[in-house]
């Protein structure tokens, strides 16, 4: 095994202990807790991990790296699929010192820290009946989730994540502490807002929130995959017109056993339509009256449930470590129908717990300007997204592998943009992918501006534009 930490002489990391809260070598107790991150699949071995608890020793931090020649990795919640908060011989900076968000019920402003976790901002946004439309589990990070434009279940009705971001602070590649919102430095603020792990780490946001709660009204309804379709039909005749309090996801999956279904469904794939409605109780068996024209479904689950529940139930499936997983996606305007019958039988083989989604965007999201952000692809329909879930190492590659082909089945209704967070693979044609080619241009511009030596390069990466 490698020495992580040959190229660190005892008395610099002397210095910078003096000057961070915490820093832990592979030599210390706590250095294999210490580089975990969420997804198993990925194991890095940090030279050296630095727990800041200030912003000024973020800075410290970075300022320590690039004297040291490490490669700097940020974590905030650790969950990044592609094991982006961590590599091997560099430096970790690991903002969980660093958690804590507060919300102003008369500003509606929140302001959550660097470390901040999804759960805490929904709480203390939920605590005054307002909400941040954020991310799906909540031990997830703030800033990973909002730097790269922030999906979840109430996008449609009030925008993504970064839509409701007023300001950003954060560490440059030079040490340096500023603060971005749109009028301060717009420029970056603009990019800050799909592609920020670009441009420095953030040590604090602020967001603007939305009256909500305390219920959000929900449904699945599940046929056979012999259905499909038809269930399609269905679905792709009401996203596009949908309310905005509906977010509305169609999916491929693999009956599971003690479900509900049927034995002779047990192990074999199945279609499905989850809605969130996000708008009132009288409103929701009108709003999705369209969602249940289709086939007769085998299962069906429709009730209310209170948001911060809703927030929080997939994170003990999601847990870290629970299992390895892999995921990618693109934006569509429409899915063909010969390729969904090729999906289910995709699904049916999968080597772990393989599933294929497709997420109506639109509503809110798609009412902000295309150039107003980074994040690209405003006007896209649908997001489309494959992932898988597995524990045995060895079948690593096979699900990976499994998701970039169900990928390139849909590949001939691709549309501009890519959720950044919802790709596990990172390389430059991944970078071409999620942004495209105008907004690469300019995030090249920004980036040779702020980051000209590519110094935060451990993420859906933007390489400086050449002058």
């Amino acid at each position: 095994m490698v020495d992580a930490t040959a190229p660190l002489a005892p008395h610099h990391l002397d210095q910078l202990r003096r000057a961070c809260n915490e820093v832990i070598t592979p030599d210390d107790a706590g250095y294999d807790d210490g580089r975990r991150l969420w997804n198993p699949i990925h194991d890095r071995r940090p030279a050296v991990i630095a727990r800041p608890s200030t912003a000024e020793e973020v800075a410290t931090a970075v300022r320590f790296a690039r004297d040291h020649d490490l490669e700097i990795t940020v974590r905030s919640g650790g969950h990044s699929a592609a094991g982006l908060g961590g590599a091997n011989g560099g430096l970790l900076v690991d903002m969980s010192a660093m958690r804590g968000v507060q919300a102003d019920s008369r500003t509606r402003i929140a302001r959550a820290n660097g470390g901040a976790l999804l759960g805490e901002l929904d709480v203390a946004a939920q605590a005054h009946a307002l909400v941040c439309p954020t991310g799906v589990v909540g031990h997830t990070g703030v800033a990973g989730l909002t730097l790269g434009g922030g999906v979840g279940r109430l996008q449609r009705h009030f925008g993504l994540t970064i839509d409701n971001l007023t300001a950003v602070e954060l560490v440059t590649a030079e040490g340096r502490l500023i603060r971005s919102t749109e009028t301060d430095e717009p420029e970056l603020f603009w990019g800050l807002r799909g592609a920020g792990w670009n441009f420095g780490i953030a040590t604090a946001f602020e967001f603007r929130l939305q009256p909500f709660g305390p219920d959000l009204h929900r449904g699945v309804l599940s046929f056979p995959a012999t259905e499909i379709q038809d269930v399609w039909t269905v679905f792709r005749d009401y996203a596009p017109s949908a309310p905005d309090t509906v977010a509305v996801i169609f999916g491929i999956d693999r009956a599971g056993p003690d479900a509900g279904y049927p034995d002779d469904l047990v192990g074999k794939p199945i279609t499905y339509l989850a809605w969130n409605h996000s708008g009132s109780a009288d409103d929701v068996e009108r709003d999705t009256a369209r969602l249940r024209v289709g086939p007769t479904p085998v299962t069906t689950t429709i009730g209310s449930v209170p948001y911060l529940d809703v927030q929080t139930a997939h994170d003990l499936a999601f847990a870290w470590g629970s299992s390895r997983s892999f995921i990618k996606s693109h934006n569509a305007n429409d899915v063909r129908r010969e390729a969904l019958d090729e999906l289910v039988e995709l699904v049916a083989t999968a080597p772990g717990e393989g599933t294929f989604s497709v997420t109506a965007l639109g509503g809110a999201i798609g009412r902000v300007a295309e150039d107003a952000t980074a994040y690209a692809g405003r006007s896209s329909v649908f997001d489309l997204s494959a992932d898988s879930s597995w524990t045995d190492p060895a079948l690593d590659d096979a699900n990976a592998d499994w998701c970039r082909r169900a990928l390139a089945l849909v590949e001939a209704d691709r549309a501009l943009g890519a959720y950044a967070n919802g790709n596990a693979d990172v390389s430059p044609q991944e970078s071409r992918r999620i942004y495209g080619d105008a907004k690469l241009e300019r995030l090249g511009a920004l980036k040779r501006a702020w980051d000209p030596d590519n110094v935060f390069h451990v993420n859906p990466n933007v390489a400086p534009a050449q002058t």
